[in-house]
């Protein structure tokens, strides 16, 4: 088994973890803008339509072959499902409900999935400073919820229905994280298989658009397609050819914890931006989320390397 307190943080790591972890902070924001005229199924589609081709075409920039056999299109369809369809297609049907705010904090617990299903699958054994520092952070994550909930008016109902849309989404997030850092999927030269995921994604998400929206609608706004064209480029082929390398050398337990820092750096934004007001309960929550995460991810005098480093 592989304990994943032996891991070196270093520059390879700490860069990319600054840059996704900023990045899909901001992506909140822009996702609860694309909520209008055109169905959420149809935003994800249109977003990983693109991100698709761009993907393809920082592969072949990169060198790197778009041709991969039968088992690398298995691997590829399984990320497909569960990140780029299962996961985005629950996260913006959830913020039809709950507040994107809500949402991001419920994601935070990413670490939780990631951490077990790491465990199982990939022998990646959590430590004990590791666990503790996982109970303050998911202790900081609640009080950020319960702040959350109670500055949103919802009835019982738009609450329970956005909760399970999200948690769907986060299953299927944290399964594509664990099965993208397996021996499988490791066999294949990283961003053409995200090319191929991102393709396949943004196919049945077509599919689940016709079937649950009907055609496609076209928003004539300017603010729309930029935010389209942010989400997929930003958002998911830069964010996810950094984060999907970082989970492979630290694991996804510890890679997770961007997703306990993304709450903060959206409602730091909606504070610029939208007129958030930070609440003690809310300073508590981001005191203590930062504070698991630093001390999870502190390194000792010998730091930690899980696995030998994979190429961006």
């Amino acid at each position: 088994m592989t304990d994943i307190s032996k891991t070196r943080i270093d520059a390879s790591i700490i860069v990319p973890f600054i840059i996704f972890t900023g990045v899909w902070g901001s992506t909140w924001i822009v996702i609860r803008d694309q909520l209008g005229p055109v169905p959420p199924q149809w935003s994800v589609a249109y977003r990983f339509a693109i991100a698709a081709v761009a993907m393809a075409l920082v592969a072949r920039w990169k060198g790197q072959s778009l041709r991969i056999d039968r088992s690398g299109m298995v691997a590829a369809l399984v990320l497909g499902i569960a990140q780029f369809s299962v996961n985005f297609n629950s996260v913006y049907m959830a913020e039809r409900f709950i507040t994107s705010g809500v949402v991001a904090t419920v994601f935070a617990l990413l670490l939780i999935p990631n951490s077990l299903l790491a465990w199982a699958f990939l022998g990646q054994r959590p430590n004990a400073r590791f666990l503790w520092a996982g109970l303050v952070a998911i202790a900081g994550v609640a009080l950020l919820f319960v702040h959350e909930l109670r500055a949103t008016a919802l009835a019982d109902r738009e609450i329970v229905i956005g909760l399970l849309f999200t948690l769907l989404g986060l299953l299927g997030a944290s399964a594509a994280n664990v099965y993208q850092a397996g021996e499988r999927a490791r066999g294949y030269p990283l961003l053409s298989l995200l090319a191929w995921s991102m393709a396949i994604g943004a196919v049945i998400d077509i599919c689940v658009a016709f079937a649950v929206a009907g055609p496609p609608v076209i928003e004539h706004r300017l603010g729309y397609w930029a935010g389209v064209l942010y989400l997929a480029l930003f958002g998911s082929v830069l964010c996810f050819a950094l984060y999907f390398p970082v989970v492979r050398k630290i694991g996804p337990g510890k890679a997770a914890y961007s997703s306990v820092m993304v709450p903060i750096i959206a409602m730091a934004l909606s504070t610029l931006f939208e007129g958030y007001r930070w609440s003690p309960l809310a300073i508590a929550g981001a005191s203590l989320s930062i504070g698991g995460m630093l001390l999870a991810l502190a390194g000792r005098r010998r730091p930690m390397l899980v696995t030998a480093p994979d190429a961006a």
